[in-house]
């Protein structure tokens, strides 16, 4: 009988600390249904102290899954951990996941603790932790740098006040070669030599290009638990991508020879509903999801292929889910096809919610000639914005309307709050700078925003699928003195598109601004 390794799934939480992948309530819940749906073991729904908009994320999926434990993190902290309790009181099966920094360079430079306060801590925490809930996990933080004796000491102490969890960050993606599956088996015969049977995680990230690699020795070594997110978003560069962990044990079942349960074939719905929540596109070269995972362009490959496909196929497609790019829909497609190519997409959703989708899938289809799966994905995102929280309160974005006066572009914008119309002019060098001016110029007299108060960090302009016809996509990250707003906007006009964007923008800063997390 082969062991069974756990996977936590920690997409809503260090997933969502990536600059860029911030997701509002609505969409964090969407997201942890699917993640049910694939069956991963444990959800880590967020760090419940950091916001109260992560307060609120956890709070509803604790309330709403059922089957996965639900885990929210904390630091050794007693307000963390009230924090925590109370986001998880009505989930099903919770779990605490308790962290502190143990590495010499984090002690000093960030705790400014010496080792026998951190003991101190993590022994108060951790039986504070688990006098609240049975289910705890402990974290070193920077377990990779962190030197081997004091390392044992911290898990000790965590293991007699309650642990029942022992993760193994390669916090900063420090481990090579042979180092972090050593570092984890000498852990193991440490626990078997204190008679515990606590199971041993492991959490990498991505820094060296290794997350995957990493969290396969980690496994392995022993752990019989990994973090990793779907798409491998994450701090920095990001962590272990779930789907390349998942699909590694499994092809390779021959030689980790353990088992998991998640369901495989919703791997690739998964990552596009991921994708659609952050606002990102899936990268064709990426692992298992990508578009060009399971295609072929060299001649000779493509002669293989047609012999057998094992030739240049370690897996098969239909074993993820996968199936590329299905036919496009057109303007003639009923509310049938659809709700079908929403629903092998990973969109479930009833037919009340359908019938609200399929007059803006028409207005997309009659400016096109094909309907992507991309331009349905961008769709999707638009609709759960105004889904948010409170949405009476959303700007809306009505129309855009632009011109050249002598040598500068003139601009009239046309937004809505609560069915209530509202306008206003701006200039600039090009189309987009006097749509932004007009934008925010809008909002000041409307005394919403101060036209200065907001700043655009990052602008990026992209195509979807298609020739000519196809889709302008416009990602921003916007800032002002309460966070970071993330806006996102399609249309096959692309300043359009970067109005929605900058709308969809202001929306996030003013509803659920992106606050900056601590974690692992």
């Amino acid at each position: 009988m082969r062991e069974k390794v756990d996977i936590l799934d920690t997409t809503l939480r260090d997933g969502e600390q990536s600059p860029g992948c911030g997701m509002n309530v609505a969409n964090k819940l969407l997201v942890a249904k699917q993640l049910a749906r694939l069956g991963v073991d444990i959800i880590e729904a967020g760090f419940p102290i950091s916001s109260p908009g992560d307060f609120e994320a956890v709070s509803r999926i604790a309330q709403a899954i059922r089957g996965p434990r639900i885990c929210a993190l904390a630091r050794t902290r007693k307000a963390d951990i009230e924090a925590v309790v109370k986001a998880l009181k009505k989930a099903e099966r919770p779990r605490i996941h308790v962290f502190v920094a143990t590495s010499d360079v984090h002690r000093t430079k960030k705790l400014r603790k010496s080792p026998e306060e951190i003991l101190v801590m993590v022994d108060e925490h951790v039986r504070l932790a688990k006098s609240c809930i049975d289910d705890v996990q402990f974290s070193p933080e920077d377990a990779t740098r962190t030197g081997i004796d004091f390392l044992k000491q911290v898990i000790s102490v965590a293991i007699d006040a309650g642990a029942n969890i022992i993760n193994l960050p390669d916090t900063v993606g420090y481990s090579v070669g042979v180092e972090f599956p050593h570092m984890v088996g000498m852990v193991k015969k440490f626990l078997k030599r204190k008679n515990s049977h606590a199971v041993i995680s492991v959490h990498c990230h991505n820094d060296l290009d290794l997350a995957v690699a990493n969290t396969l020795a980690g496994i392995q070594a022993g752990a019989r638990q990994f973090e990793g997110c779907i798409l491998g978003i994450g701090e920095r560069a990001g962590n272990a991508q779930l789907e390349a962990v998942v699909m590694a044990l499994k092809t390779r079942c021959d030689f980790f020879g353990v088992q998991l349960g998640v369901h495989t074939k919703r791997l690739y719905e998964t990552a596009h509903v991921v994708s659609s929540a952050i606002g990102k596109p899936i990268p064709d070269n990426l692992p298992i999801v990508g578009g060009n995972a399971f295609s072929h362009g060299a001649g000779i490959h493509q002669q293989g292929m047609l012999e057998d496909r094992r030739t240049y196929e370690i897996m098969k497609p239909q074993n993820v889910g996968w199936h590329g790019e299905a036919t496009p829909l057109t303007n003639r497609s009923g509310h049938a096809g659809l709700e079908n190519r929403l629903c092998a997409l990973g969109y479930k959703m009833k037919s009340k919610t359908i019938d609200a989708i399929y007059p803006r899938f028409k207005s997309l289809a009659d400016q096109k000639t094909y309907v992507y799966n991309d331009d349905l994905h961008l769709l999707m995102q638009e609709f759960f914005v105004e889904q948010m929280p409170e949405s009476d309160k959303l700007i809306r974005y009505e129309r855009v309307d632009y011109h050249r006066v002598k040598n500068a572009l003139s601009a009239t914008i046309t937004m809505s709050q609560n069915d209530s119309l509202f306008e206003a002019s701006g200039t600039g060098d090009g189309a987009v700078a006097s749509v932004g001016d007009a934008i925010m110029k809008a909002l000041e007299r409307e005394k919403i925003l101060p036209k200065d108060s907001v700043r655009v960090k990052e602008f990026n302009i992209s195509k979807g699928t298609g020739g000519i016809e196809a889709v302008g996509l416009v990602n921003l990250v916007l800032e002002n003195d309460r966070g970071i707003g993330y806006g996102r906007g399609s249309d096959t006009d692309v300043i359009v598109a970067f109005a929605k964007a900058m709308v969809a923008g202001i929306n996030h800063l003013l509803q659920t601004p992106v606050q900056e997390n601590n974690g692992i």
